[in-house]
């Protein structure tokens, strides 16, 4: 039997090790708390014009009608990849797992991606509803839907980064003068058709961050058409009311959202010269733009705040569907001004 000295080392050893164990496990904790709060800081805005221009020089080809979006896109898209922590949506492991405001901007902004990649495959490229569409672009867009959760086997930054050098390829064909194999159509309906699925993410935004505080609404679904019908019966009158726990959700949601139109539509102004300034509406896209670059203000507190619309504290909710609300004004007039002869 062993004696009662030989107990107590195996328990001095025991907890010898126990302690290490811990702290260890406490350093590395630390240590993702100060990388997580490194990893949560927004990227800056950048240039279109000038990632056009550096494109194509490292390329050897000119900026032609529509390479100013196309590269504007792919930088974009490649911001979520490239960004402080890489792209964090599909983490499994601290500090990337707990942090939840960046993985929400990023889907804001990977929404917008989706929706340009499908503009540029389905109307942009193509001169008519019969054309066949480009074949990087059809591979492209899918990639950008692909799960933005998958952290294996495909993982969503492979997907991602393989829709990217689609997009790469295209814009290279897009300023290949000689073979034309590639077109991009500045026509004031294809603008218009994007700018309707703009308006559409606004909108939804815009209601989302209002119900922060709660509202009561009347229901306004079959509005204009008496002989309208929808599938089940809804009540004249309901409250709308965002979950507190996804308040801050929706928030970085809308700041990602804006953080890439901002780059869009800067890049639209260059490829679409031509028509804005014919109808008069390039001031009009300036000051979408305003509106936009007013969502990303620095945050002047630790946590987003959800006062009463009237209350003593501030409602970052409030101010954010504000500035975006005004900037899907802008862009319903905008689509009207393009609606002109």
């Amino acid at each position: 039997m062993k004696s009662g000295s030989e107990y107590l080392e195996k328990f001095l050893e025991t907890g010898w090790m126990m302690r290490v164990l811990i702290g260890g496990v406490a350093i590395y904790l630390l240590l993702a708390v100060i990388l997580g709060m490194f990893w949560s800081s927004e990227p800056e805005a950048f240039s279109v014009t000038e990632k056009a221009q550096q494109h194509a020089q490292q390329n050897n080809t000119q900026v032609v009608t529509g390479y100013t979006t196309t590269v504007a896109l792919m930088e974009v898209a490649g911001t979520l990849l490239s960004k402080s922590g890489g792209y964090l949506s599909n983490d499994i492991a601290p500090p990337g797992w707990w942090l939840d405001n960046i993985p929400n901007w990023e889907f804001g902004v990977l929404v917008q991606v989706r929706d340009l990649s499908r503009a540029l495959r389905k109307d942009f490229s193509r001169s008519q509803s019969q054309s066949t569409e480009d074949l990087d672009l059809s591979i492209a867009e899918p990639q950008f839907h692909f799960d933005n959760f998958s952290w294996a086997l495909p993982d969503s930054e492979g997907e991602y980064q393989r829709g990217i050098n689609k997009l790469d390829s295209y814009a290279l064909r897009l300023a290949d003068t000689n073979k034309g194999q590639a077109q991009f159509y500045a026509r004031a309906d294809n603008f218009r058709q994007w700018l309707k699925d703009v308006e559409t993410r606004l909108g939804s935004l815009s209601q989302r961050l209002s119900a922060s505080v709660g509202q009561k609404r009347l229901n306004i679904d079959l509005a204009g058409d008496a002989q309208a019908n929808q599938s089940t019966a809804n009540e004249d009158e309901f409250e709308v009311k965002t979950s507190w726990s996804e308040i801050d959700d929706v928030f970085y949601e809308a700041r990602g959202t804006a953080w890439a139109l901002i780059h869009f539509f800067k890049a639209m102004e260059v490829d679409f010269a031509d028509t804005l300034n014919k109808k008069n509406a390039l001031v009009s896209v300036k000051q979408i733009v305003r509106e936009l670059e007013a969502t990303q203000q620095s945050i002047g507190s630790p946590i987003i705040l959800n006062g009463d619309g009237f209350g003593m504290s501030a409602n970052h909710s409030l101010v954010m569907a504000s500035y975006l609300s005004r900037a899907n004004a802008g862009i319903i007039d905008l689509r009207e001004l393009l609606s002109q002869g």
